[in-house]
């Protein structure tokens, strides 16, 4: 029988041997499991607490890490100046009335799926798609009514026009603020599954001033700044933890804002 591998955290088990996790679902616990034993060390969760089968954390765990952060992440106010380059460097993110025609297939994740197998079998059909785009109409639409998991797929993948709004943010992300016209050169990732996204048309909505918009791009950097900021925190828990079986980014000097 094959050896189960069990990753884990400071001798904490992230998974079951027989448990068949990918390595972004390993890493995701890796990082949860990092944070509820910080907020332990930090006297903010009872050391009682303990960690579960499906990496799901208690409500008490969930609360301490938010604790945690609100006391470990240090979010600089961003500078007028820094939030003016910002806007001048993605101007078309803070269109009003921007608008995509948008046809896709879907690879839908469910829960239990290989990723990695799911990503396999995508990457042929979007280069194929890839490779007659332009050329062959039908390509696209033939390819949607037999492999998307999308109810779309019955009209060829067809969206119609979309506004960010109508979008999960991450997918919103990789259509909104661009000029692709065309098979969009990569797979699009979102919480419904692996995307083969195709832009039919654009229209790019009017440019805001940045007066109008202040709020929204101080928004977006104290976002990114957060996200920075818990990075730097994951990787020195990860620097100074015994971490087995899962890789993560570590660092061993204090954290640096």
């Amino acid at each position: 029988m094959p050896e189960e591998r069990v990753a884990r955290i400071n001798g904490v088990a992230l998974n079951a041997g027989d448990a068949a996790l990918s390595p972004e679902e390993l890493r995701q616990r890796a990082c949860t499991e990092l944070l509820r034993q910080a907020a332990q060390h930090s006297g903010l969760l009872a050391a009682s607490d303990a960690p579960t089968a499906d990496g799901v954390l208690s409500e008490a765990a969930a609360g301490a890490i938010d604790r945690l952060l609100e006391q470990a992440l240090e979010l600089p106010e961003p500078s007028e100046d820094a939030c003016r380059r910002h806007h001048a460097a993605h101007e078309g993110a803070y269109r009003t009335g921007e608008r995509v025609r948008v046809r896709h297939i879907l690879f839908a994740v469910t829960p239990g799926v290989d990723v990695a197998a799911l990503r396999k079998r995508a990457e042929p059909i979007f280069l194929d798609v890839r490779c007659h785009d332009g050329k062959a109409d039908n390509a696209f639409a033939d390819a949607a009514r037999k492999w998307s998991n999308c109810p779309s797929g019955e009209h060829g993948g067809d969206l119609g026009w979309l506004a960010s709004t109508d979008c999960a943010p991450e997918f919103a992300r990789e259509l909104f603020g661009r000029v692709e016209i065309g098979v969009l050169p990569r797979l699009v990732h979102s919480r419904f599954g692996l995307h083969v996204v195709e832009v039919l048309e654009r229209e790019p909505g009017i440019a805001q001033p940045f007066d109008s918009v202040r709020g929204a791009v101080v928004t977006s950097l104290r976002r990114q700044a957060y996200v920075t900021a818990l990075r730097q925190y994951l990787r020195l828990l990860a620097g100074q933890a015994n971490v087995e079986g899962v890789e993560l980014e570590a660092a061993d000097t204090p954290l640096v804002q």
